[in-house]
């Protein structure tokens, strides 16, 4: 059972201010809610029923990747977590031509399939991985980390085996999970020829950190128990179709703290030098996760964005051993605030003495305001098309809650949130939608059409310019 998004009372809508004016003159120019059965364009049947989007600006995605990239120091290596959004669009725009993006952090055939296009796009695809050299293993860029926990044999063998398909084969390091694991990735990489470079995930017995998520430093399903990673050493060197290059923390989510971040960096490092050392192998990899937290509620909670300019000072006075690789795995952190949710108001109404917005959408498209029990604010769109003789319905200078068309009342994305003025056939738009929006939607739940994904057209000296929008061919539009 999900649980309801906090009341927000007494927040206000965000103005239109917060909004850039592709994403307004967008969603104004769809076509008008409210539409009557029967007779000419502007009141039948015929015209396109009522929409819903993610509305995305790669080049802000690109942006970010370029910023953070600069704020790391050279031993620093930067992956996306292709989980927080995997629109290709996007995805090209982390690479930034070299100056993003390393390569992506990946959790199933899908994405291995969405990574490796993209590397290819950029000119820069992944290649089968070969038998190891002898060790110390040279430092050559790798692109592509997979991560999550119960690997399936079949995934296993996509991520390892370059005869099991056109991508497989191409993933650089495999964090693993458990002893069982290393097991089946033993048994998939001996049946291939060769020996698959693996990081033990590590599930530390304390995480100095605040967030969203913990999935470390606690009872959970990710990881290695930090006292059993001495045997999990063992076994893995034990095996001929492993060779153990490191180790993978990812403990946290959505941390605004940079401070403690630094210093959980840190710690990752001194655990794996010091694991490595014991369990006698040669430390090559270090992958410390990803965490990097935006601020959802700034205007509720003041929350401030995480500071990079602290964080990146910090990290140029660590020193890891030299040729081992430390990956940082964002995923939020760069794509938040490229994309938008927008959905038509499709009716207004009073219950029991509160107002209710029900949207084109809801859960269905866009669960993160529910699942992370956040207030997820919005702005208003006003648009004017509505058909001659109807009622339209309305609420002004007060609370709203704003639903979804399912048919559960936890299809609930805002409560309490104060308008100005709220109409059927108006938009309501959800800033910093870009990270996990419509990857993390129920998209099947009562069959509704999927929300279109839309790349807006960049700035423009002349605002007169036509919407060039770029519809993604494989999302219904609805």
């Amino acid at each position: 059972m999900l649980d309801l998004p906090i009341s927000a009372a007494p927040l206000r809508a965000l103005g239109l201010d917060r909004l850039p004016p592709a994403v307004i003159e967008h969603v104004r120019a769809w076509p008008g809610g409210g539409r009557q059965l029967g007779g000419g364009a502007e009141s039948g049947v015929d015209a396109e029923p009522e929409l819903s989007a993610y509305l995305y600006a790669p080049a802000v995605a690109e942006r970010a990747a370029v910023d953070l990239r600069r704020h790391l120091p050279p031993w620093a290596q930067l992956y996306f977590a292709v989980k927080a959004n995997s629109f290709p669009p996007v995805l090209d725009a982390l690479l930034a031509g070299g100056r993003g993006v390393d390569g992506f952090e990946i959790s199933s055939a899908r994405e291995l399939a969405l990574a490796t296009d993209a590397l290819g796009r950029a000119g820069q695809p992944p290649q089968p991985q070969p038998q190891p050299p002898p060790q110390p293993l040279p430092a050559p860029l790798p692109r592509l980390v997979a991560s999550g926990p119960g690997k399936s044999l079949s995934l296993l063998r996509a991520l390892l085996d370059p005869a099991a398909g056109e991508t497989s084969g191409t993933v650089d390091v495999v964090n693993v999970e458990s002893p069982l694991e290393l097991l089946r990735i033993d048994a998939v990489a001996t049946r291939a020829g060769r020996r698959a470079a693996v990081a033990l995930r590590v599930n530390p017995a304390r995480v100095g950190l605040a967030g969203s998520l913990r999935m470390g430093g606690r009872p959970s399903a990710f990881g290695i128990e930090e006292r059993e990673v001495p045997g999990a050493v063992e076994l893995a060197r034990s095996l001929p179709g492993i060779d153990l290059v490191g180790f993978h923390v990812h403990a946290v989510s959505g941390n605004l703290d940079a401070a403690a971040h630094l210093e959980y960096v840190r710690w990752c490092l001194d655990f794996a030098v010091r694991q490595a050392h014991e369990g006698r192998f040669d430390l090559r990899v270090v992958d410390v996760g990803g965490g990097l937290g935006v601020p959802f509620e700034p205007d509720r909670r003041g929350e401030r964005p995480f500071d990079l300019d602290l964080f990146g000072d910090g990290l140029a006075r660590l020193r890891p051993p030299t040729d081992v690789r430390v990956i940082f795995e964002p995923g939020r952190m760069l794509v938040a605030d490229c994309g938008w949710y927008a959905a038509e108001v499709t009716d207004v109404k009073k219950v029991h003495g509160e107002a209710f917005a029900v949207l084109r959408g809801g859960i269905n498209h866009f669960q993160l305001p529910t699942s992370w029990e956040i207030v997820h604010n919005f702005a208003v769109v006003p648009r004017e098309s509505w058909p001659v003789g109807w009622p339209r319905p309305e609420v002004a200078a007060g609370p709203v809650t704003v639903v979804g068309e399912l048919c559960t009342p936890e299809d609930t994305l805002a409560r309490d949130v104060t308008v100005d003025r709220l109409r059927a056939g108006d938009v309501v738009v959800f800033p910093m939608a870009g990270a996990y929006g419509y990857e993390f939607a129920m998209h099947e739940f009562l069959g509704h059409p999927r929300a279109a994904r839309i790349v807006l057209p960049p700035p423009a000296p002349d605002r007169s310019a036509s919407d060039q929008s770029a519809r993604d061919p494989s999302t219904p539009t609805g």
